[in-house]
């Protein structure tokens, strides 16, 4: 189970910068709106020190982390709902994400031009957030003009359910909000899952700021904050030139590199973990001499669902799972005696996997 992220914004936000840091590639980034035209896509490999600590005592043939993607969506600009700039071709590139990384310009350059000619961070996630609303509202006007009889007529329940949604969904959308703020049902969310709506999408502000800026919050920065708050978005503060540098250093220098700017955490990790609790997952380890691997799931899911994202065979013929939560395993040093004092549990179908448990399943080929 792999996260995708999208990363939109307005052209010349930083979008290609950030890209490139977080995957080590060489997107095109240059100082003119489109410079992405075609979707590139990258591979993040999570670093997780828990999957380390295993590593230092297996000393494994194989070491598999956690990874998802990101995909760099090009600049999108106001009318692009309607086809302006590059149109409907990114909004649906954008519909395959799971969640969206709003890239949000929070710097001055007069050397780096500006879509709306002034740097203005809310009119750019006012802009953004307009479009993706807009593309929402032609869906469900769409979807409404089939269904709306066969409501009304209240003959089909279903029907009923998702008409009443749409409504909701038309309104929260007319009002500037967007669909992620309704509370849904679990129904509910079933039945307007199948139209990927854009809204729907949890979103992160990610607020680039000029090297400057890193260590403290500007003007710009202070405005993207207090919009967020009312609708509850997540922000991650960013230096996307400093971690697009980072990127090329080994870890010594890293660590040297970020000494000197007085940063405890690089951005991308932070937007990492953000992501990560935006999608509600989490990490699973198991642990060996062959193999040492985390894994990801959905937070809530319980011992069968988790096997089988090993493989669905895990799943069809669960039979329990030894657990070692890793705090254990770090208090005690090893698996081995975190079992011998009695930390090692046997759970059933029942159990909720929690993040960093150890696993070893049971099942039945």
């Amino acid at each position: 189970m792999g996260l995708t992220a999208g990363i939109v914004g307005l052209p010349n936000v930083g979008k290609s910068t950030l890209f490139n840091a977080i995957t080590k590639s060489k997107a095109l980034s240059a100082n003119y709106p489109f410079a992405t035209i075609e979707p590139n896509v990258g591979y993040v490999e999570i670093k997780d020190e828990r999957l380390d600590k295993l590593v230092e005592l297996y000393h494994p043939k194989s070491t598999v982390y956690t990874s998802f993607s990101f995909t760099d969506i090009a600049g999108l600009v106001k009318g692009a709902s309607l086809g302006e700039g590059l149109g409907n071709q990114f909004l649906s590139h954008i519909r395959d994400c799971d969640a969206i990384c709003q890239v949000v310009r929070c710097f001055d350059d007069g050397d780096i031009i500006h879509v709306s000619g002034k740097v203005d961070p809310i009119f750019d996630i006012e802009t953004i957030n307009l479009e993706l609303g807009y593309a929402d509202l032609d869906v469900i006007e769409k979807r409404i003009g089939k269904i709306e009889k066969k409501a009304q007529l209240k003959v089909d329940k279903d029907a009923i359910t998702e008409y009443n949604i749409l409504l909701k969904s038309k309104e929260i959308l007319n009002q500037g909000g967007a669909i992620r703020d309704l509370p849904l049902s679990k129904e509910e969310k079933e039945l307007v899952k199948g139209y990927n709506f854009l809204t729907i999408k949890p979103m992160i502000y990610v607020m680039n700021v000029s090297e400057d800026d890193i260590n403290e919050d500007n003007e710009y920065v202070l405005r993207v904050r207090e919009f967020a708050k009312k609708t509850n978005t997540k922000c991650v503060k960013i230096c996307a030139k400093i971690e697009e540098e980072l990127c090329e250093l080994d870890d010594e220098e890293r660590e040297m590199f970020l000494k000197d700017f007085g940063i405890k955490e690089t951005g991308l990790d932070q937007l990492v973990r953000e992501a990560y609790d935006t999608l509600g997952l989490a990490t699973y380890f198991t642990a060996g001499e062959k193999e040492c691997k985390a894994w990801t799931f959905k937070k809530g899911m319980k011992a069968p669902e988790c096997a089988g994202i090993i493989h669905s065979d895990f799943e069809k013929g669960f039979i329990r799972a030894e657990v070692i939560a890793y705090e254990d395993f770090k208090t005690y040093g090893t698996v081995l005696k975190a079992k011998e004092a009695g930390k090692m549990r046997s759970e059933g179908k029942e159990y909720v996997f929690q993040d960093g448990d150890i696993v070893l399943f049971r099942f039945n080929n």
